[in-house]
């Protein structure tokens, strides 16, 4: 519990601090390049105060001046502040559509080029597919998880169909990512962190003339993703789709 303290007590107060400096900044000149860096730094110190280490493979497999879609296995609210800081150059993610309300946060997550997300409407899905792909071709990176929700066992859930969709009209390469050792520090539903180490495993890219079709390309993503994972972890099944297709 105390560890969970420390984080969260060290975001508590290094947040605002980034706000007072890096909202106006980002505001007066329209670049979030500036609060985006900030705001990675504290969550990654703030893990890593937590007593949490971090281990990165193959970042050497990505070519820093392209723009890809990461798509990675979720086990714990610590996957977030642990991967994103990691990622080579700025990339984009999904945030439900109510914080987009807040006034302030949601000027600088329109400014950072966030996508809303409904995930319980099929057409707000296809929107934000197409919101995704407008911010890809920005060149602008995309990371996505794929399952759409936590894992409760560490085992990968079935895949949802929209990063796919997103990844074909998009043509640039999709990273798999498997992170693992958080669903032992922090598991979902629980507060309290323990101590160890998160290992955050970069695939080599799977470039857009090797995806076949949407199916293929999915079932490409899990097997990269689940041969990181520890083998009681692996499920060793087919790529499966989930019943809502368009919902990232």
């Amino acid at each position: 519990m105390l560890r969970t303290l420390v984080m969260l007590t060290f975001w508590s107060v290094t947040a605002p601090l980034a706000a007072l400096v890096g909202f106006p900044w980002t505001f007066l000149t329209g670049d979030i390049r500036l609060l985006y860096r900030m705001f990675n730094w504290g969550a990654i110190t703030g893990v890593r105060l937590a007593g949490v280490r971090i281990e990165t493979v193959g970042l050497d497999h990505l070519d820093p001046t392209r723009t890809h879609i990461f798509m990675s296995n979720h086990v714990s609210n610590l996957d977030p502040p642990i991967m994103i800081p990691l990622i080579p150059r700025r990339t984009s993610v999904l945030v439900k559509k109510e914080l987009f309300r807040t006034p302030i946060l949601g000027r600088a997550m329109r400014l950072g080029m966030l996508v809303p997300v409904d995930r319980g409407n099929r057409e707000a899905g296809i929107e934000a597919v197409n919101a995704a792909k407008q911010v890809v071709d920005q060149g602008v990176n995309m990371t996505i998880y794929v399952e759409g929700k936590r894992s409760f066992d560490g085992k990968l859930l079935p895949f949802k169909k929209g990063p796919f969709y997103l990844a074909l009209e998009c043509g640039v390469p999709v990273v798999p990512i498997t992170i693992t050792g958080t669903h032992y520090i922090m598991p979902k539903r629980r507060f309290a962190i323990k101590p160890g180490t998160a290992t955050v495993v970069f695939h080599p890219p799977i470039e857009p003339q090797d995806f076949g079709d949407r199916d293929s390309l999915m079932e490409k993503v899990r097997n990269s993703i689940e041969s990181g994972l520890p083998e009681e972890y692996r499920t060793r099944i087919s790529a499966q789709a989930s019943a809502s297709p368009f919902i990232l």
